[in-house]
């Protein structure tokens, strides 16, 4: 079953459970489903060749995490204005299987795998249908907008998270 909202789609998987507007959560996050964000590849992403060029599933990867936020109720623009934090990569691992193409439909999944007081650490596949085309792993700091030093992430935002945190036994 899918929910979907324009672009955005999430996967449901029978029994689980769906948070009320009364969730820091929305409904689009769905604990043990990834979260999904579909982008379609245009010339700007490609290289003369017309493949995906590889700098381009980062960004890829970024917009979903940044609508995964989003859609959790955290958007990135009303963190830095009323909390001061903002989100910085610390590091990305990717391993690159497939090459996207011109035109190709590729679903960005967004998984929590670990997240603690001042990081959170995604796991994040791109895919054209079934076929994989990268995988990242990324450690995402939480950060004071103004000196970038470390701070923790509010506890709505903290509950949150480790809320959605995917590991192989959650159904």
């Amino acid at each position: 079953m899918y929910w979907t909202d324009d672009r955005l789609r999430v996967s449901r998987a029978p029994g689980a459970r769906l948070y009320t507007a009364r969730s820091p959560i929305s409904r689009f996050s769905v604990p043990g489903q990834p979260f999904t964000w579909t982008v379609r590849v245009y010339y700007e992403d490609t290289d003369t060749g017309g493949v995906v060029y590889y700098a381009n599933y980062l960004k890829f990867f970024e917009r979903a995490r940044t609508e995964w936020l989003r859609a959790a109720g955290f958007g990135q623009q009303a963190l830095a204005a009323e909390q001061g934090l903002q989100f910085v990569v610390a590091r990305i691992e990717c391993d690159y299987r497939r090459p996207a193409r011109l035109d190709d439909v590729i679903d960005l999944d967004v998984r929590v795998i670990q997240a603690g007081r001042v990081s959170v650490v995604f796991e994040q596949t791109a895919r054209r249908g079934d076929d994989v085309l990268a995988q990242a792993r990324v450690r995402a700091g939480c950060v004071d907008t103004k000196t970038l030093v470390p701070r923790a992430m509010p506890a709505p935002m903290l509950e949150a998270m480790k809320s959605m945190v995917f590991n192989e036994a959650t159904p």
